[in-house]
């Protein structure tokens, strides 16, 4: 209804919606997610072959290449996650791709120019939060790879202050567009109910979470060799030169950040939030394989596969990422009273629903024909804003979330006195109550 750069919006970081802004143009690709997903799986190809391709180059490991991919694209999380139109594959694929130019950008300085790390960064700046912290560290570690390998303070830090203006930028102008979208430079709540509450301000319960996350989605193995791999890594960079870019692989490590900074704010745990930590530790125990004598190789890295996938079978259809993203299955049939009353009844007049909370419901609408131009939702702007103040009048049916996360605005705004006057509630399930306006 209000159709315009702005529903860009200012929470979610835009890269992913721009390149898919072309291929959603066809519908049937929309409603399947099926550009999306070639998305995901390209960009896991893409995590892999970087991952593959630096290891090889900086140590000449052939096993170790081999073992860091493997890792990664064995996993059944890592394989489900990829088989959707999510984010976070794009992510794995373009932090990668800048963690890899950024080694060998370090490992040809000054005679390389930076453009292929920088825009890879800023490109992940623009994916997902996780890449924030990613690239800080690996702008960090490139700093001091530099000035382990004798170069001045002085051509060290121009270098890396052309690195960090790459990313930098891109932040400025996704800051920018949310100051110009919502009157906030950065939002940072509002957009979860903090449930949370045994985390909130307490970083050792925080961390217990996102260590026992992590173990649930690689098992053990994995997250103790990611640990040895990291020792391994950082060792090595002290006593080597020429391997000293080995090091950034410890950037991926940062993606931690998020979900501590979320937990210790309320934010319900999700399991989602550790699987940027695998492909840490699936890289950072590859790394460390590279580092041991080349006959030890072939056996830790046989060693090490066989127990991860006796720990994470690949393709387990039960796997924990994939009983996460069906915590929705019950609700979607509770829901099937609310479809079916709407297909019989619907007179097209407005639905007033919250994008926010039942999105998800909002596209499954769709199979009984209603389009987004039958929802009034937040991205309507004011007309949201006015039917809030009181909704008679304005729509002609309320659909509200009572449950899930405490319920969601229309429900916190329907316990206010005479907010629901003049409709009558016709159907509910799944934690979903549909309103009619009385004739």
């Amino acid at each position: 209804m209000t159709p315009g750069w702005q529903q860009i919006g200012a929470v979610w970081l835009p890269l992913p919606h721009m390149i898919n802004m072309l291929p959603v143009q066809v519908d049937a690709w929309y409603r399947t997610g099926a550009s999306g997903v070639a998305l995901s799986v390209a960009s896991l190809a893409l995590a892999t072959g970087a991952l593959a391709s630096m290891l090889l180059r900086v140590t000449g490991s052939l096993t170790a290449a081999a073992t860091g991919a493997a890792l990664m694209i064995l996993n059944p999380n890592v394989l489900y996650l990829q088989s959707t139109p999510m984010t976070e594959p794009l992510l794995f694929g373009l932090t990668l791709l800048g963690i890899a130019a950024t080694a060998r950008w370090v490992d040809d300085f000054p005679a390389r120019t930076v453009t292929a790390a920088g825009a890879a960064l800023a490109a992940a700046c623009l994916t997902r939060y996780e890449a924030w912290a990613i690239t800080g560290a690996v702008v960090s570690l490139a700093a001091a790879v530099l000035l382990r390998r004798g170069h001045t303070m002085r051509t060290a830090g121009r270098g890396i202050a052309l690195l960090a203006l790459w990313p930098a930028i891109a932040i400025v102008l996704f800051a920018a567009n949310s100051r110009w979208v919502v009157g906030e430079w950065f939002v940072s709540g509002g957009f979860f109910v903090a449930e949370n509450v045994d985390a909130i301000g307490n970083p050792a319960e925080a961390w217990r979470q996102i260590d026992e996350g992590l173990a649930l989605l690689s098992g053990r193995a994995l997250v103790w060799s990611g640990y040895a791999g990291a020792a391994l890594v950082a060792w090595d960079a002290v006593r080597s030169k020429p391997r000293a870019s080995l090091v950034l692989l410890l950037a991926l490590a940062a993606a931690a950040a998020l979900p501590m900074v979320a937990y210790l704010q309320g934010h319900p745990f999700r399991i989602r939030y550790d699987l940027p930590l695998v492909i840490a530790a699936a890289a950072l125990a590859a790394g460390g394989i590279s580092l041991l004598h080349r006959r030890l190789q072939p056996i830790v890295a046989m060693l090490l596969l066989l127990m991860t996938v006796r720990e994470a079978t690949p393709l387990d259809r039960d796997a924990p990422l994939a009983r996460e993203s069906q915590r929705e299955a019950s609700a979607m049939a509770g829901r099937r009273a609310v479809t079916g009353y709407l297909q019989t009844h619907y007179d097209g007049a407005t639905i007033m629903m919250s994008m926010g909370s039942l999105g998800h419901y909002m596209h499954d609408l769709s199979s009984i024909g209603l389009g987004i131009e039958n929802f009034l939702h937040e991205g309507n702007g004011k007309p949201w804003e006015f039917a809030m103040l009181g909704p008679a009048g304005r729509v002609g049916w309320i659909v509200i979330e009572e449950q899930a996360e405490g319920g969601d605005a229309l429900y916190r705004a329907a316990k206010r006195d005479r907010w629901l006057k003049g409709f009558e509630r016709v159907a509910e399930g799944g934690g979903v109550a549909l309103y009619r306006a009385r004739r």
